[in-house]
């Protein structure tokens, strides 16, 4: 049986994707910064461990409490959304601290069991900002094109070792807790002169139709861990898929 680590799982994304690989028969390590078990199915196959992806000391302890891993599933970030004129470094530097460095720091603490035990799959979750240009979002958009540029690289230097690396890359998901965890991390992030081309931004949101849900990422994931393929991309919901055919055309 499996094991899966997957970073992030308090809400979103990682919680819909623990409960996909449990339902299928995994063995789930599921990790988030405050632990929360009743949020999981109760089983001995479910395990919840805490785990701050910015924290070298618990991303040690995690991993030593996790024991030998088959998969480990980079889902764990965080968002900004408001004009970079106004957003502080220390916000971007927040931003990348998660989202980048936690991803390579987690990449990295794997990399010896898979190495040596010349399989494993990691599977890293970017977004379709990655996909297209999308405004109000630069810093945050530059922590994911980081790890996309990081993860392409990546497979090809762990192809001997029969290593995989892949990448997720969400759609638009309106049901996710991206705005309400950023909220106090956005507060005064739209000045004055930018609220009309913002109004015009959030307008155009509001009215989408064709979006992401959680399930469509975890089934993406999903697919990723499971391709033979070779394949390294792997859009997921249909306007990121929409946006990764387009960019074929």
């Amino acid at each position: 049986m499996k094991t899966v680590l997957i970073t992030g799982c308090s809400s979103g994304y990682g919680l819909e994707a623990a409960r996909y690989f449990h339902e299928r028969g995994w063995n789930v390590i599921a990790t988030m910064r405050t632990p929360r078990p009743d949020f999981l199915p109760r089983s001995d196959r479910m395990r919840v461990l805490a785990l701050d992806v910015t924290n070298p000391d618990s991303i040690a302890s995690a991993l030593e409490a996790a024991g030998p891993i088959d998969v480990l599933v980079n889902n764990a970030g965080i968002g900004a959304l408001g004009a970079f004129e106004a957003t502080p470094m220390a916000t971007v530097r927040e931003l990348f601290e998660t989202n980048t460095f936690g991803v390579m720091a987690m990449t990295q603490a794997v990399l010896p069991q898979f190495r040596e035990r010349r399989s494993g799959v990691i599977v890293n979750v970017t977004s379709s900002v990655t996909l297209a240009r999308m405004p109000l979002v630069a810093p945050y958009t530059a922590t994911k094109m980081a790890i996309a540029g990081f993860t392409a690289s990546l497979a090809l230097e762990l192809e001997d070792f029969n290593v995989k690396v892949k990448i997720v890359e969400p759609g638009y998901g309106p049901t996710t807790r991206f705005t309400s965890n950023g909220g106090q991390r956005m507060e005064g992030l739209i000045p004055e002169p930018y609220a009309p081309f913002a109004q015009r931004i959030f307008a155009a949101f509001a009215q989408t139709t064709v979006v992401t849900t959680e399930h469509d990422v975890a089934a993406g994931v999903w697919r990723a861990v499971n391709d033979e393929s070779g394949q390294l991309h792997f859009p997921a919901g249909p306007d990121a898929v929409a946006l990764s055919q387009a960019r074929l055309v």
